[in-house]
């Protein structure tokens, strides 16, 4: 979508899909870390999912999971 000029989407499932994940436009933001201001990356992201199959919390924790994975410095890695 970042490619055809949009920003952030929210995917919308097909059945028989169960989840789908937006990966919006990448941009740049002035953070405060440890007292200092940093320019920073960021990458918007949206899970949609069917709730009869995918409990919230569940899908909450693999969006944590990974926003964390992908903030770290080296390249991400699947855990299967």
């Amino acid at each position: 979508m970042g490619g055809i000029g949009g920003n952030f989407f929210t995917p919308i499932i097909n059945p028989p899909e169960v989840a789908i994940l937006g990966v919006g436009k990448t941009f740049e933001k002035i953070k405060k870390i440890n007292g200092q201001f940093i320019t920073r990356k960021m990458l918007p992201i949206s899970l949609s999912y069917d709730h009869r199959v995918i409990d919230g919390a569940e899908g909450a924790r693999f969006c944590v999971h990974l926003s964390q994975s992908l903030g770290k410095d080296f390249a991400f890695k699947l855990a299967v």
